[in-house]
């Protein structure tokens, strides 16, 4: 009986710190189960089978009733909690414990004695660090809450800027750790800022009787995707009967965007936000002319646009997909030159965007269709003679993205390709992408010791791109949904995400048009000419057939419109402006215009 009992003992101990380990060094920080709740669950469980052989030998001698036996070592487990000692029961039959496990049984019971209390002491801080939490939520429940899954660097900027734009709102930072509470500067940043933080997750903490009249926004922003979008959908189905309610889920993977397009919504705004989409169209909301104003004047009167982009990671994949659409314009024409060092990059490339590689579309000039001219570079490092030699090769370059998905990298390539650049005697506009924000502070105006500028943008830090006019009131969105609205309702723009995309993307050229002063372009559809009328819905079918194909859309194999298969990624208007139906021309100067 007592080998048994000891056997059990040893059992339970193993899965206890076999779930413990794994949840402490899981990424999936979902915090339904904590560390603290399992030693709980294991002090309980332990009492019981340490302290049952000697219960079964009181009920032998006394007589005493089996219910009775089983109560009472239930009730000796839970007083254990409170320091109560368990030796006085089982010490008194120690003389029946085998010898040769006696050191080890006594070694559990004087674990399990110290462990009880240390869980009842942590458990109860836990309690007072959320009660106090609660009494600081509860005076808030009639001002606009934005709730964050976590404190990190990101949110903590996205925070301070809401503060920054509104001071009357409650800040809410969920699932921080004790330690983080008492030594972590971000928590102490956080505090003195008013923010409330509570021990537990998004999830386990009440939000249900927050004011229906106020706005109720969560952040989903941990470093685990994967965990951002389990809490998203747990979040729309829990409050998808109220209104003013935002849930915004920070993941750049496509099982996210499936899962939160399929979820249903009710009356929850859901956005997801993709890091790497969202800088690129800053970078081009922002920065729009730099593209085209040094841009080559070339003898048959075009303009010529020569990018280079360094690193094909997923943000240099992105901008070479939006470079090939947003450089669609009547006057210019484009070639993206972009290197990587991984030998399979070009394949990948080919792989997500088949059609925009194809040499019958890549490099091609046809009539009606997308002008553009994609030369990848896989196997490439930088810093080497062969990256610089390459780069030589090229020439005229007019623009330069340099995104490796490390700051100092980033920073030493740029310099290093502006003094190349110096050598060749041209002037590209370069950006650089660097997250910390102090290094892009200090960076900006960058100038060597004899006072020459760098003339590098360095862009990407989390102050510009986790800020409130980033995040929660994008001009861009406000100018896409208003794009979406003439062929679509707001409901749809928000819930797919094909719709958000394109919208923004029609957003995007229709600012840059404006810029470079397309004829028609800053008139509403009615208002064209007969001319102007073909010309921008020629223009925008051009933008449109790029930006389709960068999303991987390929042509249906007939212009009829029952071939279109959308789970198949195939359209029947991807073709030249001219084959098109005059229902389809139509609707090409309907969107392509302002208004």
């Amino acid at each position: 009986m007592w080998n048994i009992s000891f056997s059990l003992f040893a059992i339970v101990s193993f899965v206890a710190v076999a779930v413990s380990l794994y949840l402490f060094f899981s990424k999936n920080r979902e915090h339904s189960i904590k560390i603290t709740h399992v030693f709980m669950a294991y002090c309980f469980f332990s009492t019981i089978i340490l302290c049952a052989p000697a219960f079964i030998c009181l009920y032998e001698e006394q007589k005493v009733n089996p219910l009775s036996a089983v109560l009472m070592a239930f009730a000796k487990a839970i007083k254990v909690f409170g320091g109560d000692a368990i030796f006085d029961d089982v010490m008194t039959y120690s003389g029946r414990i085998p010898g040769e496990i006696f050191n080890w049984y006594l070694g559990g019971l004087l674990l399990v004695q110290f462990l009880a209390p240390v869980c009842t002491v942590s458990f109860a801080l836990s309690f007072l660090k959320n009660l106090y939490a609660y009494a600081g939520y509860f005076a808030r429940f009639f001002k606009d809450a934005y709730v964050f899954s976590q404190l990190n660097e990101k949110t903590f900027a996205l925070a301070s800027s809401i503060r920054e734009k509104d001071k009357k709102s409650v800040i809410i930072f969920t699932d921080v750790f004790d330690e983080e509470m008492k030594k972590g500067e971000l928590a102490k940043e956080a505090k003195q800022a008013g923010a409330l933080l509570f021990v537990n997750d998004i999830l386990a903490v009440n939000f249900k009787r927050h004011s229906r009249k106020k706005r109720l926004s969560f952040l989903l922003m941990s470093d685990d995707e994967n965990l951002n979008t389990v809490q998203g959908l747990k979040l729309i189905k829990e409050f998808s009967d109220r209104d003013n309610t935002d849930v915004y889920v920070m993941s750049t993977k496509i099982e996210s965007e499936l899962l939160l397009s399929a979820s249903e919504k009710g009356k929850v705004k859901v956005r997801r936000i993709n890091e790497t989409v969202s800088l690129v169209n800053r970078i081009l909301y922002d920065n729009e002319m730099e593209l085209f104003k040094r841009a080559i004047d070339c003898e048959n009167g075009e303009r010529f646009v020569s990018a280079l982009v360094v690193g094909m990671g997923s943000l240099g994949t992105e901008t070479v997909k939006a470079l090939s659409w947003f450089c669609q314009m009547d006057g210019y024409n484009v070639t993206i030159n972009a290197f990587d060092k991984d030998k399979l990059s070009e394949d990948r490339f080919k792989a997500a965007a088949p059609e925009l590689m194809s040499e019958s579309f890549n490099g091609r000039s046809i009539p009606g269709e997308a002008r553009y001219t994609i030369k990848l570079h896989p196997g490439v490092d930088v810093g080497t003679l062969s990256f610089y030699e390459k780069v030589r090769e090229i020439g005229n370059i007019t623009y330069v993205m340099v995104c490796l998905g490390d700051d100092e990298l980033n920073i030493k390539t740029a310099v290093e390709l502006r003094t190349l650049f110096e050598r060749m005697g041209i002037k590209p506009f370069i950006h650089a992408v660097v997250y910390g924000s102090e290094q892009k502070r200090v960076l900006d105006g960058l100038k060597n010791y004899s006072g020459q500028s760098y003339d590098i943008c360095f862009t990407g830090d989390l102050e510009t791109s986790f800020s409130a006019d980033s995040i929660l009131h994008n001009k861009l969105e406000k100018e896409a949904l208003s794009r979406h609205l003439k062929w679509g309702s707001e409901e749809e723009f928000w819930n797919y995400e094909y719709n958000y995309r394109s919208s923004v993307a029609a957003a995007l050229h229709i600012r840059a048009r404006i810029a470079c002063g397309i004829q028609g372009a800053s008139k509403k559809d009615e208002e064209l000419t007969p001319e102007e009328k073909i010309s921008i819905e020629n223009l925008e079918h051009r933008r449109w057939n790029a930006y389709m194909r960068s999303e991987g859309y390929i042509y249906s194999g007939s212009p009829d419109k029952k071939s279109r298969n959308n789970l198949g990624k195939m359209h029947h208007n991807l073709v030249p402006y001219e084959v098109l139906s005059d229902e389809d021309k139509a609707k090409d100067s309907k969107v392509g215009t302002i208004g």
